[in-house]
């Protein structure tokens, strides 16, 4: 889970969205990529605090969340990811496991390998995401709906954001089983978000219910697929789409970005949301 944007949570709602969405994970035991400057609070940091009670890991998402690309240089970068780490490494969940925003992890080789070597350097992993997914624009509709409309009933997103979920998770296991043979052990994006606190437990719900399992974080991440470094420019990604453009036999499969508000907007058009 990315970002800990706990403030873009309407304020009445806030508080029981927090209860929901540390409640709905259960006993699963998940990663929290978070934004430093999202939690270099008081509000943040009580958040930091009751996910590491909860047996949760804490992972570095930057300071400030900005991607890779543009303008951005390295140093620039490297210097939000350590930024970030100082306000991160008080907690017991603290972990060196570090995820790139946006899932950017480099726009030409030289870029790529300069950070791959920074975070080996700094004893850092990559957090990579195997099912990619676009709750993050998901989140953004229904916030935009719910401001038109004090009356609109959020329960319309659920059905839409279980069936994106579901696609996406499909789409990424039978591109593992075509690209390594096999399904591994996947670690799926979402966000801190109103969405996810309305519904998370119903993703996870869904996934029981149609024979999928769960396993900790860290059993997920010890899948030799985690320390796969993939040939690909502009690279990032889902770590299963980077494995499949490696190859050079997926291109017809493959779009770019994996994931993006382009291909849910048609979607939500078409259902009114």
């Amino acid at each position: 889970m990315d970002d800990v944007s706990w403030k873009s949570i309407p304020e009445d709602r806030r508080s029981s969205a927090e209860e929901r969405l540390l409640a709905s994970l259960g006993k699963t035991r998940a990663f929290l990529f978070a934004v430093g400057e999202n939690v270099d609070n008081r509000h943040g940091a009580d958040i930091l605090t009751r996910w590491s009670s909860a047996g949760h890991h804490i992972g570095n998402h930057t300071y400030s969340h900005i991607p890779l690309a543009g303008k951005t240089t390295p140093e620039e970068f490297e210097t939000g990811i350590m930024r970030a780490e100082g306000v991160l490494d008080k907690y017991s969940g603290f972990r060196r496991w570090f995820r790139f925003p946006a899932l950017k992890e480099g726009q030409t080789r030289e870029v790529r390998d300069h950070m791959r070597s920074f975070l080996a350097l700094f004893d850092y992993r990559n957090g990579a995401v195997t099912i990619d997914a676009s709750d993050w624009y998901y989140n953004q509709r229904l916030l935009a709906r719910m401001k038109l409309d004090d009356a609109f009933d959020s329960a319309h997103f659920r059905e839409p954001y279980l069936n994106h979920i579901w696609d996406r998770a499909q789409y990424y296991d039978q591109l593992s089983r075509e690209v390594l043979g096999r399904s591994v052990a996947h670690t799926l994006l979402v966000h801190y978000n109103l969405l996810n606190s309305l519904f998370l437990g119903d993703v996870l719900s869904m996934f029981r219910a149609k024979g999928w399992g769960y396993i900790g974080a860290d059993e997920a991440f010890d899948d030799p697929v985690f320390k796969r470094l993939p040939d690909t420019v502009p690279a990032g990604e889902s770590l299963i789409w980077a494995l499949a453009k490696e190859t050079g036999k997926f291109d017809g499969k493959l779009r770019y970005p994996g994931e993006d508000s382009v291909y849910e907007k048609p979607v939500l058009d078409k259902l009114g949301l």
